[in-house]
């Protein structure tokens, strides 16, 4: 199936709200798990600087700070509406003096964002779909790396027709509000297959990094620059 883009930026009132209702402990927690993993071998395991590259309403980005106490956390949407979502949950989680928050947009910002470095960890979920260049997360990695930088990324699976797409909406998004529903169809639509992911990664000289897919609607991309 061919791939039908959607917006880059996904902050209306409506799709905010949607968000702040779901629950997405499921891949929060096969996302922590990849990220706790990845680290477990790097030299600054148990303290250092994790960047989070569209963290949107934020639940992530908590999950990833209770599961690291001791490593700082910087996360970036370009949504301010999402972020006002995030910043909440960093305060009712006690995490102020764990978490900045940063409205930001790839490519535009990424000198702001090279000045809140050095990471040595980089990760991201969900962010993949929205770009319209999707070498544009690649790129931006790229350049906000140092030597030994971890970088986690998952995203959506494109499904094969339409039909398998309103399956998954049915499958895991049982009760959510009608905007969510939506909002996962299209992304659903407008995600990139891993083989399509393998080929950006190669072109960055990046084609030794694992792809996993772990779930029936994910792709995992784990390496370190």
């Amino acid at each position: 199936m061919k791939r039908i883009p959607e917006p880059e930026l996904m902050d209306s009132p409506e799709q905010t709200r949607a968000y702040a209702a779901a629950d997405f402990s499921e891949p929060n927690q096969i996302f922590c798990q990849a990220v706790g993993a990845a680290l477990a071998n790097h030299p600054n395991a148990h303290a250092g600087r994790l960047l989070d590259l569209g963290c949107g309403s934020g639940g992530l980005l908590v999950d990833l700070a209770l599961s690291l106490p001791a490593w700082e956390m910087v996360g970036i949407d370009a949504g301010p509406n999402m972020l006002k979502l995030a910043d909440h949950a960093v305060i009712e989680n006690e995490l102020q003096h764990q978490v900045t928050l940063l409205e930001a947009h790839l490519p535009s910002d990424l000198d702001l964002l090279q000045t809140k470095g050095p990471f040595d960890a980089i990760v991201s979920n969900s962010l993949v779909h929205h770009l319209n260049d999707p070498m544009t997360i690649w790129e931006s990695i790229a350049a906000l790396a140092q030597g030994d930088t971890v970088v986690v990324v998952m995203d959506l699976i494109r499904p094969s027709n339409l039909d398998e797409a309103n399956a998954l909406v049915e499958a895991h998004t049982q009760g959510a509000l009608p905007a969510l529903r939506e909002d996962f169809y299209n992304s659903l639509l407008a995600a990139w297959r891993p083989d399509e992911i393998e080929s950006q990664l190669a072109s960055m000289g990046w084609g030794h990094w694992s792809i996993t897919c772990p779930s029936n609607r994910h792709w995992l991309v784990s390496g370190r620059l």
